[in-house]
Formats: C-alpha cells, sequence, structure tokens
C-alpha cells in the first residue's frame, strides 16, 4: 500500500460547472499504472466522505474520471445500503451517467449482504423488464443474491428452476443451497444436498467442504469437522485457509489446543499464508502458554506500521467547511475518520503488465509498503508469467522488504504451470543457498502443473532431486507424489517412464490407491493397451484395493472411446457379477458403441440385463478420475449424516 496524495475538494456550485462537459471522460494518463492510482485515490476519497458527518461527495461523484470501475467500487466500499443508494441517486442525476452490468450486480450484491429484500427484488424486476438495456440476472446471481439475504423460500425456489432449465448445475449452486440449509438449522436437508450432489454427477470442490465443516463446527461437532477434513488429501482435494481458520476457532474456542498444534504444524505443510481471521483464536492461544507454536504466524498477521491511513478530518474553526483528506489533519481538525487504503490486487496487477522503465519509475514514486501479503496477492493475478518474474525481481529490492517462502512458491507455482523450468530451477537454487525449507504441497503443485506444461523431466527432477526441501515425506505423502509424478507423465505421454515410476512405487512399498489405479488403467485402456490394463486390474486385486463400480466405469468409457466395445462389454459383466450397477450413461454409451460396431447381441444383452434390474440405475456414479473414489466419497457422507443422526432438523 502506498500514502496517498490528496486534495481539497472545491465549491461543488464550481466543480460542477466545471467538470458538466467532461464527466465520464477518461484523462489521457500515460500508462495503466497511472491510471490506477488515480482512480485509487478518488476511491479513497469517496470512501472517507461517505463516513463523515456531513457528506460531499457530490463534486467527488462529478470528477471526469468516474467511471463503472470507481462506481462498483464506491458501492463494495459504501459503509451500508443507504450510502451505496445516495451514490446512485446522485449519479442518475446527471444524463451522462448510464448503469453497467457491473455496477448494478455490485449494487444488487449490497442490497442482499444488508438484508433489505424488497429493494433487491425491486431492482431484480427493473432489470429482467429490460429498463437498463442489455443487463441481465442469471439464475446463479438469484442463487447468491437471495442466500445472502437468507430467504430459503427464494432460494429453493430458483434452484428447482435453475435445475428444470439446465442439464447439468454447477457445482456451486449446490454449495449455495446446502450453505443455506446449514445455517438456518436444517441439518438433514444440508446433508441430503450433499448426497444429491454427488448422486447427480457434479464433483464437491474445495467450498462444498468449507461449507460442511463450517456447520459441522458451528454445531459444535468438533471431532467430524476433523475427520472431513483429514479425508481431504485423500481425495487430492485443496484445503483452503478457510477451513483451518474454521477449525482453529473451534479448537481453541474449547480449549483443545494440541490439535490446534497439529493444524498450524499442516497449516505450514500445505504452504498457507496466515489469515488475519486467525488472529483472535491464536492470540488467545499464546495467553494459554503457547507461544512458541503462535509467534510465528502472529508476528505475519500483526498489523505493519510502515501503512498509514488515509484520514477525512473535518475543520470547524474555518468559515466554510472543506473536506480535507490528507495523512496529516493538523491542528484544530476534529472528528477524525481513517480508514486503510484502498488496494485491488487484481486490478494493480492488471495495471503493472505493461511493465516498462516508465510504469516502474511511476510504482516507484507511489510507495507502497510491499509485504508477504501484498506481494502474493499481486503475484496471483497477473496473467504473464514473465511479469511476475520482472516484478518479483524489482520487489526484492524494495526498501523494508524481503522475499520468504510464501512469495517464492508463488511465483514457483506460477512459473511450472507456463513450462519456464529455467527459472523455476533458479528459484530452487535459491532456496538450497539460502536453507529454506519447502512446503510439501508445493513440490506437489509444481509436479502437478508441469504435467500441464508438458515438462516432463522437469516434474521427474523435482521427484527425485528437489523434493528433499520439504524435508522427511511420510508414507502417505509420497503415495501422493507419486500418483501426481505418474498423472502428469501420461499427460506428456511418457508412457514407458509412467511404467517405470509405477514399478518403482510397488517395489518401495507405496501402495497406489485407487484413483491412482483408475487414472492409469484409463490412461492405457485409452491408447488400446489391453495387456497393461489387465496387468493393473490384477494388481489392483493383489494389492487388497476392491474394484469399485466407478473403476468399472472408467473403463468401459476408455474402452468405448478408443471403439473397442468387445472390451468394454466384457467389463460390464465383470461388474454385474459383483453385483454393481453401472449409471444410466454409462449403459447407453456401451449400447451405442456395441451396436455402432455390429455386436447387437451384446447390445441386447445389456438391455435385458439393466431391465432386470428392479432399482433405477444410478444417475452418475460417485467419483472422479485420478481423484475422488466412491468410497471416500461415501465415508464424507457418513460423517456428515452420522453427525445430525441425534438431532431433529
Amino acid at each position: 500500500m502506498f500514502v496517498h496524495r490528496f486534495f481539497a475538494a472545491v465549491d461543488l456550485s464550481k466543480t460542477i460547472a466545471q467538470l458538466q462537459t467532461r464527466f465520464y471522460v477518461r484523462a489521457p494518463f500515460p500508462n495503466k499504472l497511472t491510471h490506477y492510482l488515480r482512480r485509487a485515490q478518488l476511491i479513497d476519497s469517496i470512501r472517507l466522505a461517505l463516513r463523515s458527518d456531513s457528506p460531499n461527495y457530490s463534486a467527488l461523484l462529478n470528477d471526469r474520471l468516474i467511471d463503472s470501475f470507481i462506481v462498483v467500487h464506491a458501492l463494495r466500499s459504501a459503509p451500508n445500503a443507504d450510502s451505496a443508494l445516495r451514490i446512485l441517486q446522485n449519479l442518475e442525476a446527471s444524463p451522462h451517467f448510464s448503469h453497467t452490468q457491473a455496477t448494478l450486480h455490485a449494487l444488487a450484491t449490497v442490497l442482499a449482504k444488508s438484508r433489505r429484500s424488497a429493494e433487491l427484488k425491486t431492482l431484480i424486476s427493473d432489470i429482467n423488464s429490460g429498463r437498463f438495456r442489455d443487463c441481465r440476472v442469471s439464475l446463479m446471481n438469484l442463487l447468491q443474491w437471495y442466500s445472502a439475504i437468507g430467504d430459503l423460500h427464494m432460494v429453493i425456489n430458483t434452484w428447482n428452476e435453475y435445475r428444470q432449465k439446465e442439464k447439468r448445475v454447477c457445482t456451486e449452486s449446490y454449495n449455495i443451497v446446502m450453505s443455506v440449509y446449514a445455517k438456518m438449522g436444517k441439518h438433514f436437508e444440508a446433508v441430503e444436498t450433499f448426497s444429491n450432489m454427488i448422486d447427480e454427477g457434479a464433483i464437491p470442490n474445495s467450498r462444498t467442504y468449507t461449507v460442511m465443516i463450517e456447520h459441522l463446527v458451528n454445531c459444535g461437532k468438533l471431532d467430524s469437522a476433523m475427520k472431513v477434513f483429514s479425508v481431504l488429501p485423500l481425495m487430492r482435494i485443496k484445503r483452503t485457509l478457510k477451513q483451518f481458520s474454521v477449525l482453529v476457532e473451534g479448537f481453541v474456542g474449547v480449549g483443545q489446543f494440541d490439535e490446534v498444534k497439529t493444524l498450524l504444524n499442516e497449516m505450514r505443510n500445505d504452504g498457507k499464508f496466515p489469515g488475519r481471521s486467525m488472529c483472535v483464536s491464536l492470540q488467545r492461544m499464546q495467553e494459554a502458554g503457547f507461544v512458541e507454536e503462535t509467534d510465528d504466524f502472529l508476528r505475519e498477521m500483526l498489523p505493519d506500521d510502515r501503512i498509514k491511513s488515509v484520514r477525512y478530518c473535518e475543520d470547524s474553526s474555518d468559515e466554510e467547511e472543506d473536506d480535507i483528506i490528507n495523512n496529516d489533519c493538523g491542528e484544530g481538525k476534529l472528528d477524525e475518520i481513517k480508514l486503510k487504503p484502498w488496494l485491488d490486487p487484481k486490478a494493480l496487477a492488471d495495471a503493472l503488465n505493461e511493465w516498462s522503465p516508465e510504469v516502474v519509475s511511476v510504482l516507484e514514486d507511489a510507495k507502497f509498503v510491499w509485504t508477504t501479503r501484498l506481494v502474493c496477492k499481486v503475484l496471483r493475478q497477473f496473467k504473464s508469467p514473465e511479469t511476475a518474474w520482472d516484478f518479483f525481481c524489482w520487489v526484492a529490492y524494495q526498501p523494508g522488504y524481503t522475499h520468504d517462502v510464501y512469495t517464492v512458491e508463488r511465483l514457483m507455482a506460477i512459473l511450472a504451470r507456463h513450462g519456464y523450468v529455467e527459472l523455476v530451477d533458479r528459484l530452487i537454487f535459491k532456496i538450497r543457498r539460502e536453507g529454506m525449507r519447502l512446503p510439501f504441497g508445493t513440490i506437489r503443485l509444481l509436479i502437478d502443473f508441469y504435467g500441464i506444461s508438458k515438462k516432463a523431466d522437469a516434474a521427474l527432477k523435482v521427484f527425485y532431486d528437489d523434493r528433499t526441501l520439504c524435508g522427511p515425506v511420510s508414507n502417505f505423502n509420497l503415495m501422493l507424489l507419486y500418483s501426481s509424478l505418474l498423472r502428469t507423465l501420461t499427460k506428456c505421454k511418457r508412457d514407458s517412464d509412467a511404467i517405470n515410476v509405477f514399478e518403482e512405487m510397488i517395489l518401495n512399498g507405496v501402495c497406489p490407491d485407487i484413483q491412482t489405479f483408475s487414472g492409469l488403467m484409463y490412461h492405457f485402456a485409452l491408447l488400446g493397451d489391453i495387456k497393461t490394463v489387465q496387468k493393473l486390474f490384477t494388481m489392483v486385486r493383489q494389492s487388497g484395493v476392491e474394484p469399485d463400480a466407478y473403476m468399472y466405469k472408467v473403463l468401459i468409457q476408455a474402452y468405448c472411446k478408443c471403439e473397442r466395445a468387445a472390451l468394454a462389454y466384457r467389463v460390464f459383466e465383470d461388474l454385474s457379477n459383483t453385483n454393481l450397477l453401472p449409471d444410466a450413461a454409462t449403459k447407453e454409451l456401451l449400447v451405442k458403441s456395441l451396436w455402432k460396431e455390429g455386436k447387437r447381441k451384446e447390445a441386447a444383452a445389456v438391455e435385458e440385463r439393466c431391465e432386470e434390474i428392479n432399482e433405477v440405475l444410478p444417475l452418475a456414479l460417485r467419483g472422479h478420475i485420478w481423484t475422488v473414489n466412491s468410497g471416500d466419497l461415501t465415508r464424507v457422507y457418513n460423517i456428515y449424516l452420522k453427525s445430525f443422526s441425534s438431532m431433529s432438523s
């Protein structure tokens, strides 16, 4: 963040007269960064004016810079819904102002979070009637807004409409419905929504489990929440800072500090940067005597003294009331209002994408206070890995700033995803030289991202040469690393290397899980390598892993895709002999493939066999290739369900 240079607002009537003809015209800024900084200054001015006793922000809203971006952020920064509505009343009085989709959605979000149900519904009705030209509201928008209000009736009505219109709805829509049920104490309805999600083929994501964990913690089911949290690595689900925060707060609340210590260690292992939401919980833990365990985290969370506040001061001694926005109110200034400077990491990164000596000069003059947290946020938003690297190198030389493992690992992930192997190796060399320790999650992420950028040799190097940078690796984590490496090798079409690594994995006593087996079988089945598939399937049984219906589905799909329907039919027979069922989509695919290849007798047999089953075929089979198996999803569902079995809905 940087110390703004602020200006005094001039007389309102003069301002309107001078700026009327220039309303909504962008000034000719030399670069995007200068434009961003001027926007930030204006947004801060509006934020402060809105919080003053006698806000006089009309002049600010007539500034020539005002555009939809500034309006959106002014609305989001408003202290309440009334302030947001006053902003729009001032703007709508001008014939030069017109709403955009972004401004309307920002207003709707403010109204929803403020529980202004009637006004929100009026706004939605106006948008749907075409009052705002091309602006539209999607059913997902409605779900989010009605959820924020807590209007269960409207959420369910919108949800049902969405399901009728769309053949397959997104995971986030299930998450929203599940969250509303959980917040309203309708426990079994929340559990049922999760069950419907997986039965209907949607793949639960990190936010799904955040909703579930938060629901369990809020109901005092901490052990159940921890069990769900512990299963997530098995399902290759990214554990989020929000999940850690909710669990830490829950266990600190009941004085179970050993559990908190475990969570903090796992945070470090996952490479999670501590969030300020944990600060109060960790301070309580420190007061209980756990100073060493919390000191490093709290040091990162505490406010940085270098970051100054932007201020609004009213001088009651002056005859005319001038709104002064500055960093020093001076003598005689009363009713001081302080805010942290406004900053948007995404917009700032976008402005820095035009990296050049001129932009660097402006950036240095702006005097941002660079912290690890801010650098990580900006790095995440860069579209260009080259710009991310330039920024990373530049910020390393800024006064008072030093890169740490969080910023280094963030840049490494960006570079690996785009295949910049040499730059990643330079950072790894830096880590070795400085004795830094990488989180285990970063090592795994590098291997996964090298699969995206098709850099198999780099992934092999990380696995064999660089994994020691995260310290000792448990047998379970080693299995996860092997699985990531095998997936990367198959993506890079390095089939012989994949076989060699898999055999090495077995020889080292690391047993693959069912997801790894399924992913490899799917890959080699697509290639028509029947011998390897059969060998892998035999190893599944020998290792004590019980094939599930999803594994059979994967094989049927793969054989059908490579036009080997006879082999797919053989898998179907194995599936039937184990009393497992295909889902409707798999059955239809198999029948269609058999007919296409002239195997009508077998196609008829499949239809007949499925008709014999009294139960309706499942809509979808639980699981997802390389990541989630049926057993893990069933385990999570059972934990969730049993947690509320003794409670009434």
